[in-house]
């Protein structure tokens, strides 16, 4: 292995290991899945759409129309005249839930049944020397 590979190899490496690669999107983990919302023993499924749109259905079935928005350190979901925002400040990680008070006063427990990769850095071509 020449000494141009093996820097370029470390400068690679730390470049991924620094943090600098992909920053979180919020929303991003969940656009496209399910979560699981249990508040008050009521277990709902939220499915989160591209784009904000929402589905809401509920133990019984019924399937409510919704949106959603996640900015600002907030995960918003509105249905109907009806918004509820929640305290979202890191992703969700499939398996593992999370408990929130909603700006509605609200205890609920977050279930995300799996999540979105994080989108991988493209490679970056160091070149050729000759």
């Amino acid at each position: 292995m020449s000494k141009f590979t093996t820097i370029a190899g470390i400068a690679t490496f730390a470049l991924l290991a620094s943090g600098a690669s992909a920053q979180w999107v919020p929303g991003s983990e969940i656009a496209g899945q399910t979560v699981q919302v249990e508040t008050n023993g009521v277990v709902n499924n939220i499915s989160f759409q591209p784009g904000g749109a929402a589905t809401i259905t509920t133990p019984s079935g019924n399937v409510i129309p919704a949106s959603w928005t996640a900015n600002a350190g907030q995960l918003c979901l509105r249905s109907g005249t009806a918004s509820e925002c929640f305290p979202y400040s890191q992703p969700f990680q499939a398996g593992q839930s999370v408990t929130a008070t909603s700006s509605c006063g609200a205890t609920s427990r977050w279930l995300a049944n799996a999540t979105n990769q994080p989108a991988q850095p493209a490679a970056r071509s160091l070149g050729e020397r000759g």
